[in-house]
């Protein structure tokens, strides 16, 4: 118990640490792509909005223009184009000026989040340039601010891209297209190599270090797992010893109410009160014996008698014993087994597993109704499907739950305690399988189906 509590407060625990690291440093990966995607859509407007086009030297024009208010709807002398964001901007009213940037407010949180900008920028950027025409050709090209393209792999790029996208990306490269006033465009290419290598790199530095902390941590979880679980795993524990101490304590007056009414009843007669006190004695007897099982379930495990076994074999002859149970109570009783079914297991719990669903089937099935027992093998699993035809559906979400009973007022004869089907699911889980509750036919018939690794 203390092992599956500890390995439940590791997963728990890692789980949430695990979805933490990655939210965090998902966030962080995804904030430096689009702050590099938004820096590199700056540059691109600011080299769409230079006066002059760059000479073949490689230096920009100084200018104002760039930085200083513009006059309403006016260009400044020379200027062969404007961005498509820029002429959809320019529209103020009577004595307003046009600033290319946001305000100062913006500014500060863009130098805040973002690579700082100024003319050092502009003039470290690696780009190049094509001119198209109005009918979308291209007429030059401009490779001055790239070494590693010529003329022509620069024109295949630029022809490449789709012209209906004002702006966007290419492998390698981001690009933006600007309207000329007097007709056609131009395309600038910004090199992305370097910003790409570099949200890589913290990629994966993050996921370096990520891992690292979760290693950390889980190293930290294993060493104070033991002890943050102790206090739980003494108060089960405790709770276990008093359940099996007083369920011991029990069975001796119980055996002795039972063997002084026999042995009334052997010197006497027989009377209803003598019958009534010996059916509750056995009553209170088998709950007693089935709380004493299922408080051992829980420390049983398969390492004491595992053993490669017939489940064929062992399903026949554990249904064969309530045959007769039901056709004494007018019952159809069909069963069919897949013959050669093999699996490796503890034969004595998967008898009882098989004994609990037998009964369960036989106690809780309707007058007249139908008991339906099929084994067979589903790849590599076996399963075991009992079913019966039912009155009244129960709660199939708390069927498997201990001393859970369909009956809420625990009046109906020969009802059991509601501890057999808990405790099958237990042996389940011991075999690493897993058991179910299905309501079939409109909720009149219940089916329990046993998976188990053949």
């Amino acid at each position: 118990m203390i092992r599956t509590l500890q390995r439940r407060f590791v997963l728990t625990a890692m789980a949430a640490v695990t979805l933490l690291l990655l939210v965090l440093l998902g966030a962080l990966n995804i904030f430096n792509a689009v702050s590099s995607t938004h820096q590199a859509d700056r540059i691109l407007d600011n080299l769409g909005m230079q006066p002059n086009p760059p000479n073949q030297a490689g230096q920009i024009p100084a200018t104002d223009a760039v930085v200083t208010p513009l006059p309403s709807g006016s260009l400044p002398n020379g200027s062969p184009f404007l961005s498509s964001s820029q002429l959809s901007d320019t529209d103020h009213g009577p004595g307003e000026t046009y600033r290319p940037w946001t305000s100062s407010r913006d500014e500060g949180m863009r130098r805040f989040f973002a690579e700082p900008f100024n003319e050092n920028t502009r003039l470290a950027a690696v780009f190049f340039s094509a001119e198209l025409d109005s009918a979308g050709t291209i007429t030059s090209v401009d490779t001055g601010h790239i070494a590693s393209l010529s003329d022509t792999e620069a024109a295949e790029i630029a022809a490449s891209i789709n012209p209906e996208q004002t702006r966007g990306s290419i492998p390698g490269f981001r690009y933006q297209i600007f309207q000329k006033p007097e007709g056609g465009s131009r395309v600038v290419f910004l090199d992305m190599e370097q910003r790409n290598a570099t949200v890589m790199r913290v990629l994966l530095l993050s996921l370096l270090l990520g891992l690292a902390c979760w290693l950390l941590m889980l190293l930290l979880v294993l060493a104070l797992s033991r002890r943050a679980i102790l206090p739980i795993a003494e108060n089960i524990q405790r709770q276990k010893q008093f359940v099996t101490d007083a369920g011991h304590d029990l069975k001796t007056p119980l055996a002795v109410i039972i063997a002084n009414v026999d042995a009334m009843e052997m010197t006497g007669h027989e009377s209803k009160y003598s019958h009534n006190i010996r059916t509750q004695a056995q009553h209170l007897t088998t709950l007693t014996q089935d709380m004493l099982n299922l408080a051992r379930m829980d420390e049983l495990h398969l390492a004491s008698n595992p053993a490669d076994l017939d489940f064929s074999a062992l399903c026949s002859q554990a249904f064969t014993s309530f045959q007769e149970s039901a056709l004494l109570r007018g019952l159809r009783y069909e069963m069919d087994c897949a013959p050669g079914i093999t699996l490796r297991g503890d034969s004595a719990l998967l008898a009882q597993l098989c004994s609990i669903l037998g009964d369960n089937a036989v106690k809780y099935c309707a007058d007249n109704g139908l008991i339906r027992i099929t084994l067979r093998r589903e790849g590599r699993e076996c399963c075991l499907q009992v079913s019966n035809s039912i009155l009244e559906p129960p709660d199939t979400a708390h069927i498997f739950d201990r001393f859970y009973r369909s009956d809420k007022s625990r009046t109906r004869q020969g009802s059991g305690f509601g501890i057999g089907l808990s405790a099958a699911q237990e042996i389940c889980r011991l075999h690493r399988g897993k058991i179910s509750a299905q309501l079939q036919d409109n909720a009149s018939v219940i089916s329990f189906c046993v998976t188990l690794p053949a």
